[in-house]
């Protein structure tokens, strides 16, 4: 949980910093765009717990 946690903070600061010098950001900047990569982590975990 404490690595979770860590990440979402990096991520956060990672996210502000690109804000405030006004670069676009690493990663799909909108909900359907994250999603998308949610689903292909998901996908990925569950085939390497069923078959990996």
């Amino acid at each position: 949980m404490q690595e979770i946690v860590l990440a979402l903070i990096a991520g956060l600061v990672v996210g502000l910093l690109f804000a405030f010098i006004k670069l676009p950001i690493p990663s799909p900047p909108t909900i359907s765009g994250v999603m998308g990569v949610v689903g292909i982590f998901s996908g990925y975990q569950i085939y390497v717990h069923f078959w990996g």
